[in-house]
């Protein structure tokens, strides 16, 4: 029953998004100011830098996370010597 509050709203956010479709932000003077999907995008050689980056970062970023999860894993121990 706790899933159909989430259902719902998903599913008015999905037609809110497909109504404003392609406009993001709708200017009220002058419709052809309008930020939309095409202007809003950054060029090409932006977007390959930025995934050259994420393909280098996203493998360090995971092997912190495991070495971090690796390090502090198991139960707490409190003895004599803890805070």
């Amino acid at each position: 029953m706790a899933a159909q509050p989430c259902v719902f709203l998903l599913a008015l956010m999905g037609l809110f998004g497909l109504e404003m479709y392609p406009n993001l932000v709708l200017s009220n003077p002058a419709v052809a100011n309008s930020l939309t999907i095409r202007n809003a995008a950054s060029s090409q050689k932006t977007l390959g830098i930025m995934l050259t980056i994420a393909l280098i970062g996203m493998p360090i970023i995971l092997a912190y996370t495991v070495s971090i999860y690796w390090i502090f894993r198991g139960k707490v121990k409190l003895d004599k010597t803890s805070y």
